[in-house]
């Protein structure tokens, strides 16, 4: 990994989606936060049906999807977006370090931005692309966006797709009820002291999310809630080939 990198966030401030102060601790820390947090990239990545893909990425992080994506499907070319200066920087280091800096191309843009205008990525890129995918993909990002901003993501992402491509989205959702909440928490309590843990110890390592852009704090919504703003956006069949407790991999395809 590149010397250069400055891991840290300023004052401990961070944008939405970063987590953690120290980007370094994000990878484990993930891990040990989220239940399944591999299973589900894994789901997410296997709903991709064939190998000759163009992908767009909504929110990298430090590139762990991409890293799946890109090895799975060897003809895989990713446009990967984050707004997060240094996530991208970590990401990008990580992706040439394995090899696959010619199927990979990272973007500093907040996709609540993208959604909200009608400018074409190649303006951000400051080169000429191809603003059509056969794939759109994103884990723990758009939870950071409000209800309205993530219909108008959606519609915009539906725009970005050829006919038969598809959409999916690895994010936590907002629990149904009280009780289902406490269930929810319970799950991630367990899973924490299965790591060798404890959540108190993990929380400890997160840093002060602020809002930024068009993103905030946690703007959860129920899958359900998510499930008929897909619809409404075209996606056709809509379906949720994973789910375990407060986390889900859902999403749809365009005809």
């Amino acid at each position: 990994m590149s010397s250069d990198i400055n891991p840290l966030s300023t004052d401990n401030f961070i944008f939405p989606g970063e987590v953690f102060a120290n980007t370094a601790n994000f990878d484990k820390g993930m891990r040990q936060l989220l239940p399944r947090y591999d299973e589900m990239l894994d789901v997410l990545v296997r709903c991709i049906a064939n190998t000759n893909q163009r992908i767009l990425e909504l929110g990298c992080g430090t590139g762990e999807l991409s890293l799946k994506l890109l090895r799975c499907y060897p003809s895989t070319q990713i446009i990967a977006v984050d707004y997060s200066p240094r996530m991208l920087q970590f990401a990008k280091a990580k992706i040439e370090a394995a090899g696959f800096a010619d199927r990979w191309v990272g973007i500093e843009l907040d996709f609540g931005e993208w959604a909200n205008n009608s400018l074409d990525l190649s303006y951000y890129l400051k080169m000429a692309i191809d603003n059509k995918f056969n794939a759109c993909v994103s884990s723990l990002a758009i939870h950071h966006l409000k209800d309205e901003m993530k219909l108008k993501l959606f519609y915009r992402i539906r725009e970005s797709l050829i006919s038969g491509g598809c959409f999916w989205n690895a994010d936590p959702i907002l629990a149904e009820s009280a009780i289902a909440a406490d269930i929810y928490q319970a799950v991630r309590e367990d899973w924490a002291v299965q790591q060798g843990t404890t959540l108190t110890e993990i929380r400890a390592q997160i840093g002060n999310s602020i809002p930024y852009g068009y993103s905030n704090p946690d703007q959860l919504a129920t899958l359900s809630v998510h499930l008929e703003m897909l619809t409404k956006a075209g996606f056709d069949p809509v379906v949720v080939p994973w789910k375990y407790y407060g986390l889900a991999v859902f999403g749809g395809w365009v005809k």
